[in-house]
């Protein structure tokens, strides 16, 4: 907790707000009165005021201010808006007082950070969901609000110390799930990797103290390698290039993390650790020369792996970034990345869009960030209804892997990895995308569905009797392909409307029966209908015909109810396969108190979540569903970051309780050499060695290799880490993991 005397925190504020000056270089007076007069305001609304960890509120904003000016590179406007950006929100100044003393430029972006309040329908949108949209929204007007909203997430990230675990777990799911992805969409790499790594903090404490310890325990053997890597590149750089520098930089906590889960290996595993970065000043019209120039001198010194070239000069990544990157070989044997770029280069690339903003202005700098904030401003522009799913199609367009396609007259699209045909259209013009009937990819014939490659050259085949299909949106993975498409199925099944309470209409005469609200709705609950939309159109196409209405009306007459049938083969079938899931229920509730919970909530179930299959010793986090049970997730799943992001008040602390013996079914997954008795030495492994009951075992051999997965009903982590020790030590076993 905070404990400094009155006076040195006098000190500290004025330290800071020096730094602040500093930082933004503004030599106009009259700018920096402004600077001043927003200081002076915000230390008299938030004189009072303290944060939860004791310190005075006024370093909030001072450090947000800070980071705009150091790490983002913003000027006046912007740390006239940090300083203030919370005082609409937490004291008595209105936007008018502040529209009043600072413009209406100010106000504005004020206005864009500050949090909606009121309450909202849980089923459709939360308060929390809608505050972050209202952000998004901005960027039709002022990116700034972003950037400095991405500022204030930063510094709030920073002291989440203070913080219940509640609130640190909703928090960081929100970063997790929105802010950390948007700072790598525009570009904001140091930013970015910061907020990842505060994410792995909170949510995966464990991990992000064991790779820091191990960081700190090999750093003097990094520091004499990298000495020794370098030694031998600076002399030719040297006789080459008049300014330039080299600097190496570990691997953020999270980016190692990451790697270990996804190749199921070890700390100790991971070689490239590190990356060594050449930096040179050039000119404007030598950039590309110079970053070649000093490719060939590390290539005439150490030997490439040829296909870990990577040109993001030639054609810069859609966030802006700009930078040449080889791994070669080191006379030690190990594997190093290095980083080649210049000095405009490395600033857009640690701060983002302001310094491409800045460089723009001078005609040193064209990337596709213009492109995608234009992307952006489309779907903001024509948003859905529904909050959490125009959230969901933001997220789609904050993709990190991007293909370049070109059209047969050789424009270039630039595309995320995974797009389809039919993105291709609609990234053309929504008019191409609703009548293509398919593709010339590279002059063959290719199906709407067909996932493009980069260097594509795409041409697309229309008709004018064609329109999109429902199962269209399961064929592209852009935002602005899935909204266009809803669009227009969307007005295809309005057209039929009438066509449709005509047949329902019709239905009902002819069974003698009212089509009264109370029958429509009983009707729709009965056939697995949530929208009439849905509902009147496959009236229309016939898909529901008299028959299945009167099955309706017979039912009720024989149950008495209006609910919906017994008859449960009629419904709809659900494409989701709840086996797995309904096995560890079954299990978790043969024990149900292998949870506590720290809040006292009487009468409610725990289940188990189908996506994730949490087990003892897993980090969970608890979920409120309905008011009527808890619903157990891993913090690391993706589904629980969602929920946690939009309705984080819902969020229970979860832990294991010590007692509990009940079996829960988790998954390993091994990948090795084949050889003859390699499935009786795993089977014997798991269950004569260890006592683990196997559920399933598969095994696949191909060209000498295998991969097999299992499985097993275990108690708790410990019994499957101790596992995965003992499989490890099968000689043929190269790679084992937990299936996540």
């Amino acid at each position: 907790m905070w404990n400094v005397e009155k006076e040195e925190e006098s000190k500290l504020i004025v330290n800071k707000y020096r730094q602040i000056l500093r930082h933004c270089e503004v030599e106009d007076v009259q700018k920096k009165r402004l600077i001043r007069k927003a200081f002076n305001l915000a230390m008299e609304a938030h004189k009072d005021m303290r944060r939860k960890s004791g310190e005075p509120y006024i370093f909030h904003p001072l450090e947000v201010a800070l980071i705009c000016a150091r790490d983002i590179g913003l000027r006046t406007t912007s740390i006239i808006s940090a300083l203030l950006h919370d005082v609409v929100e937490d004291t008595d100044y209105t936007l008018k007082d502040i529209e009043h003393m600072f413009g209406p430029k100010i106000a504005q972006i004020i206005n864009g950070l500050t949090k909606i309040k009121g309450i909202y329908e849980p089923t459709t949108s939360s308060a929390q969901a809608e505050s972050i949209r209202k952000i998004l929204l901005t960027l039709s007007d002022d990116v700034r609000v972003i950037l400095i909203k991405l500022a204030d997430r930063l510094h709030n990230m920073r002291t989440l110390d203070s913080m219940s675990v509640e609130k640190q777990m909703k928090i960081s799911s929100e970063t997790e799930y929105i802010y950390a992805p948007l700072a790598h969409r525009l570009g904001l790499n140091s930013i970015k990797s910061e907020l990842e790594d505060l994410i792995l903090k909170y949510k995966h404490p464990d991990a992000y103290e064991m790779i820091g310890s191990q960081i700190e325990e090999t750093e003097e053997e990094r520091k004499r390698f990298i000495n020794k890597f370098i030694s031998p590149l600076r002399k030719k750089l040297n006789d080459t290039f008049e300014t330039y520098s080299i600097v190496s930089r570990v691997k953020s906590r999270s980016s190692i993390w990451e790697k270990m889960q996804t190749k199921g290996v070890d700390f100790k595993d991971i070689y490239d650790l590190f990356a060594v970065r050449i930096v040179i000043d050039s000119k404007a019209e030598e950039e590309k020369s110079d970053c070649w120039l000093a490719y060939s001198i590390i290539t005439e010194t150490y030997l490439p792996k040829q296909d870990r070239l990577r040109d993001w000069i030639s054609i810069p990544k859609a966030n802006g970034y700009e930078s040449l990157h080889t791994t070669v070989m080191s006379r030690d044997g190990r594997w190093v990345e290095v980083q080649i770029r210049t000095t405009r280069m490395d600033e857009i690339a640690e701060k983002g869009y302001a310094a491409h903003f800045k460089y723009k202005e001078k005609g040193q700098s064209d990337t596709g960030l213009d492109e995608w904030l234009t992307k952006v401003r489309e779907l903001i522009q024509n948003p859905n209804a529904n909050t959490l799913d125009f959230l969901d199609e933001f997220k789609l367009n904050l993709f990190s892997h991007e293909l370049i396609t070109f059209t047969p007259k050789g424009e270039m699209k630039s595309l995320p990895r995974g797009a389809t045909v039919l993105d291709f259209a609609y990234s053309v013009h929504s008019q191409v995308g609703n009548q293509a009937i398919g593709a010339k990819v590279n002059n063959q014939l290719a199906s709407l569905n067909y996932v493009l490659k980069s260097g594509d050259q795409v041409e697309i085949l229309t008709s004018s009797k064609q329109n999109p299909a429902d199962e269209w949106v399961d064929w592209v993975i852009t935002a602005r392909a899935k909204s266009q498409i809803k669009a227009a199925i969307k007005e295809e099944k309005r057209q039929h409307i009438d066509e449709g309470k005509k047949a329902l209409a019709s239905a009902f005469f002819k069974l003698k029966k009212e089509m009264s609200p109370e029958n429509i709705s009983g009707l729709m609950d009965y056939l697995d209908y949530d929208h009439k939309l849905d509902f009147y159109y496959d009236l229309s196409r016939k898909k529901i015909g008299l028959e299945e209405i009167e099955l309706y009306f017979n039912n009720i007459e024989s149950t008495g109810t209006n609910w919906m049938s017994k008859l449960n083969f009629f419904k709809r079938k659900s494409n989701k396969n709840n086996t797995l899931a309904e096995t560890i229920r079954s299990k978790m509730h043969e024990n149900p108190e292998s949870f506590l919970l720290s809040k006292d909530l009487d009468d409610i179930s725990y289940d188990i979540a189908p996506c994730c299959n949490p087990i003892p010793g897993d980090d969970v986090i608890g979920f409120i569903k309905d008011n009527k049970s808890i619903l157990i997730h891993r913090t690391s799943c993706p589904v629980a970051t969602r929920l946690m992001s939009t309705y984080g008040n819902n969020i229970v602390k979860t832990k294991w309780r010590d007692k509990g013996k009940v079996e829960f079914l988790t998954g390993i997954r091994m990948e090795g050499i084949d050889d003859v008795g390699i499935v009786a030495n795993i089977s014997k492994t798991i269950s004569s060695n260890l006592n683990i009951n196997i559920r399933s075992f598969n095994i696949e051999s191909s060209d000498g290799l295998f991969v097999g997965e299992a499985m097993l009903y275990v108690t708790d982590t410990q019994q499957v880490d101790k596992l995965m020790t003992e499989l490890r030590k099968i000689t043929n076993i190269k790679k084992i993991g937990r299936i996540r």
